[in-house]
């Protein structure tokens, strides 16, 4: 089976919003093993989108359209769709009642030009939109098929996900089973070269790495007829994988860095209690966002300036003066004192210069020291960060994390 997509909207056309359901589907399509040769981007004009239309109904089995289905003039993709396969706009109230209780519920009263989003091309399968007013569709004839989206990927993407996905697995006769692989403290290029040969060799299950912000993660998806054998192709790929990268792994079902801390914690039933200084209070931010974290984490104290590292840590007057709030001298006491000011099982404690400004020659903006301290002692370590303020900050805290779950993964050894 071939797609092309159909992108719809002259603000994409001049720059004004980037294109990211375009990849999103293409990404999609090539999970499922559907060809996509061509991608086109039209504006609001009938004349120019029916002969795009046009142009790829002629070589494409499906047509993916995003955009162009609100309720003002220029909002045509309907429309376009209905004189392109020869069917009229009816109306369907299920879709009318909907949008009109959206707006109800947002106090506002439906004015007449939303009646268009619930028209559609005649004998349409309709795809409910959860998170706006603009449902979809998809319109068959001839053995064509066209797909018609909201252009706003958080209408879109969801959308895709619950309607288009079944319907796109039960017309290839695959379904798709995916684990994803996350990988911290080793970098994209060293990952993807280490993985090379697998890499190279894939043919199903795929794996397809994707850069995050400070780390990454590997997806592995199996084009399969059911859960089960997606399960066991995947099982040889993850054990390479996992026997190829080693301890840089933290979960292999797509769980961010602090959520599988916290179910360390939770395995080991471990406290904690964290210090924060460069990283202003996002490591405490992830931990307190996992359901049931409070039985394990104590506290969590934003100690910016050196009068608070003093007051509240126990940070020695000394120590600062003689080696600055930004050294692994600081870190330790940092961590030290705020697990026993806890009475924490382990303290977890950062320092650094996250810039743009403030740094020197001897302590360049980037420099961070993390510290983690438990009954058997206190780990420092020395991170030298590069990128801009947020960056900086948000490496830092992953860090600190992984510092953590490699403790805690050698725990009680490590106590």
């Amino acid at each position: 089976m071939t797609a092309e997509i159909l992108s719809v909207g002259t603000e994409l056309l001049m720059g004004n919003i980037l294109n990211t359901n375009a990849q999103y589907i293409s990404q999609r399509l090539c999970d499922l093993g559907i060809n996509c040769y061509f991608q086109t981007t039209v504006g609001d004009n009938h004349d120019r989108l029916i002969d795009a239309v046009d142009l790829a109904l002629s070589r494409a089995d499906l047509l993916i359209l995003t955009g162009g289905l609100g309720p003002t003039a220029d909002d045509l993709t309907k429309e376009t769709i209905a004189d392109a396969f020869g069917k009229e706009l009816i109306l369907d109230p299920p879709s009318l009642e909907h949008i009109r209780m959206r707006f109800a519920r947002m106090g506002h009263e439906m004015t007449p030009n939303n009646l268009k989003q619930a028209m559609f091309p005649l004998e349409s399968t309709i795809l409910p939109n959860l998170n706006g007013t603009a449902p979809g569709c998809i319109v068959e004839a001839e053995g064509k098929a066209a797909i018609l989206l909201p252009g706003p990927p958080k209408e879109m993407v969801p959308m895709f996900e619950a309607s288009v996905m079944p319907y796109l697995q039960n017309r290839s006769g695959y379904t798709l089973v995916s684990r994803v692989v996350r990988v911290f403290g080793m970098g994209e290029s060293e990952v993807e070269y280490r993985l090379k040969s697998l890499i190279g060799r894939q043919t199903n299950p795929t794996v397809a790495p994707y850069a995050l912000s400070g780390e990454m993660k590997l997806r592995v998806t199996a084009r399969c007829k059911n859960n089960e054998e997606g399960d066991r192709l995947i099982a040889p790929v993850l054990a390479e994988i996992q026997e190829t990268l080693g301890d840089v792994i933290y979960s292999v079902d797509d769980e961010e860095l602090h959520v599988a801390c916290a179910a360390l914690l939770k395995a080991y039933n471990v406290t904690i209690a964290v210090a924060e200084s460069c990283t202003g209070g996002m490591i405490a931010s992830k931990l307190v966002s996992v359901p049931g974290i409070s039985e394990f984490f104590l506290e969590g104290a934003v100690t910016y300036s050196n009068d608070a590292k003093i007051r509240c840590l126990g940070v020695k007057k000394e120590t600062l003066a003689e080696h600055t709030a930004v050294s692994a001298e600081v870190a330790r006491e940092m961590a030290d004192g705020i697990r026993l000011a806890a009475n924490a099982s382990l303290g977890l404690a950062t320092t650094g210069i996250a810039g743009p400004d403030g740094g020197t020659q001897e302590r360049p903006v980037g420099l961070v020291f993390i510290a983690l301290s438990s009954n058997c002692g206190t780990t420092v370590r020395e991170l030298h960060l590069t990128g801009n303020r947020e960056r900086i900050r948000n490496a830092a805290s992953l860090h600190a994390l992984d510092l953590l779950r490699r403790h805690l993964l050698k725990y009680p050894e490590n106590c």
